[in-house]
């Protein structure tokens, strides 16, 4: 990792906002659209959000869900790089234990090579999916095994992504390309760059890794949020400096839906939340339109489940929203915050990125 890593880390802040602002995708597929309608919408989003900007941009791997389109990260990213110039893209996050560690650097060794100097590599240890997709992902049903070698397999990755493994490694003579090897070939010229690895987590396994390696950490508040607190603190008081980081640098993911009245923002935020409940039960869809969920007949249980689940939501008008961030920045200390809008269309979640860029004074144009 070159000495410049910790200015590929850090972002910029804009306007009145606490932190730099980012955003999340899941690519989520409402009732009566397609893929290709989410999918241009994250192109749409992509756009907005260098234009006003918004540092960073970061697709999550999901599996075997109608709604959420994001099954591959790569792909998708590919298709953003080609319709942004500067926003950075990444993954958040790639699901390691799914993958060959010698496939993702080859992958985003190949998304840096389009986008040079603006990829990042979040990684999680989560399947991203159910017990039964995941076997299916990994050949195997041995899914706990997965998890405890995450360690192994992100030493592995970044030796890879660095092409130095020690002599004699078995890996010695193997090397991802696009990478470092170019540069040692006759004649070859490779970039000074190579995408930042970050953790994510939702407990404090991933932070205590994260503290331990030097590396930045990503906290999954939007759907972990009792954890947020103990698994910064934890992240914070082990951190160890390192090559890529100084001190430590944590993002927190949050689950943020502005519209122009607040009426709407509840409606909204009710049908992603009956998304939620099927989830949960087992009964995965596409994400239901506001009018389903204000007609749907919620159980007691689901009741309760919804307004847990809402009440880690920030929704309202801009100015609640932007309450909203301040608050849960000042309450955790976060370096950086990445909004995620959970919406039935693709129209409402681009117009809640431009809501909450006005109701920060973000620049028209970055």
């Amino acid at each position: 990792m070159s000495t410049d890593a910790a200015g590929e880390i850090r972002g910029t802040t804009h306007g009145t906002a606490p932190t730099p602002l980012s955003v999340l995708d899941l690519v989520t597929v409402g009732a009566g659209r397609t893929a290709s309608d989410a999918l241009r919408t994250s192109v749409d989003i992509a756009r907005l959000a260098e234009a006003r900007g918004y540092h960073r941009y970061w697709v999550a791997e999901h599996h075997s869900m109608p709604g959420v389109a994001s099954s591959s990260p790569a792909v998708i990213l590919a298709h953003l790089a080609a319709h942004t110039d500067r926003i950075r893209l990444g993954s958040g996050g790639v699901m390691l234990p799914n993958h060959a560690p010698l496939v993702i650097a080859e992958q985003f060794g190949t998304l840096e090579a389009m986008a040079p100097g603006r990829v990042d590599l979040g990684l999680g240890r989560a399947p991203g999916t159910d017990g039964a997709t995941a076997a299916a992902l990994r050949r195997s049903d041995r899914l706990h095994e997965g998890a405890d070698d995450f360690p192994q397999q992100l030493v592995e990755l970044t030796r890879f992504l660095d092409d130095d493994f020690p002599d004699g490694h078995p890996y010695g003579r193997i090397h991802a390309v696009p990478g470092p090897v170019q540069a040692t070939s006759p004649g070859g010229v490779q970039s000074p760059h190579r995408p930042p690895v970050w953790l994510l987590g939702s407990s404090g396994f991933s932070a205590r890794l994260a503290a331990t390696l030097g590396l930045p950490f990503a906290f999954a508040h939007h759907f972990s949020a009792q954890n947020t607190l103990p698994a910064l603190d934890l992240y914070r008081e082990n951190f160890r400096p390192s090559e890529v980081l100084d001190e430590p640098y944590a993002l927190i993911g949050v689950s943020a839906l502005a519209t122009d009245d607040e009426k709407e923002a509840r409606r909204q935020v009710l049908a992603a939340a009956l998304n939620m409940v099927r989830l949960r039960t087992g009964r995965p869809g596409l994400v239901p339109t506001p009018e389903e969920a204000e007609a749907y007949d919620f159980s007691p249980m689901e009741r309760e489940f919804v307004a847990s689940w809402n009440s880690n939501v920030i929704h309202g008008t801009p100015d609640a929203v932007r309450a909203g961030l301040d608050d849960l920045q000042k309450r955790t200390g976060a370096d950086e915050l990445m909004i995620t809008a959970n919406a039935h269309g693709g129209d409402v979640r681009l117009r809640s990125y431009e809501l909450i860029a006005d109701a920060y004074g973000l620049p028209a144009t970055a």
